[in-house]
């Protein structure tokens, strides 16, 4: 049995599936990617006249997508302190690395207490954002 959890404070996911998942003492989130929650515009992004993605800013986007693991994290009764294990998916590994490794290091300054970290590049995601977060968390039964 597992329970469907559906963050206020997180964008809509972009497709038919829920925010996270809980199944026993786990948290399985959805790809998480950075979006506005209030707008649901993609943090980051410049468009030319025409709509035309032109440039983004990879800095804006991790912070936006850690931002939004955190609203599904609280609305499922979790911390940033329970990730166990992250998923990135990079759509320019090449040039993006840098700054999200940065930004990695902001979030879990002490190497021993983050999550395990898995990072991929790939040639694109669903939408035109440059950074999504697959995430699992432990559910401590108390707190």
């Amino acid at each position: 049995m597992s329970d469907i959890v559906h963050a206020g404070d997180a964008p809509k996911p972009v497709g038919h599936y829920p925010h996270a998942r809980r199944v026993g003492g786990l948290l399985f989130l959805s790809g998480i990617g950075p979006r506005d929650p209030a707008s649901n515009a993609i943090v980051g992004n410049v468009h030319d006249a025409e709509g035309h993605l032109i440039s983004y800013d990879i800095d804006a986007q991790c912070r936006a997508v850690f931002a939004n693991v955190r609203a599904v994290l609280k609305a499922s009764g979790a911390r940033w302190e329970d990730l166990v294990d992250v998923t990135v998916y990079l759509t320019d590994m090449a040039h993006d690395f840098k700054a999200y490794n940065r930004v990695w290091t902001e979030y879990f300054p002490d190497p021993a207490a983050a999550p395990c970290r898995t990072t991929l590049g790939i040639t694109a995601l669903p939408t035109p954002i440059a950074i999504e977060l697959k995430c699992i968390a432990h559910l401590p039964e108390a707190r």
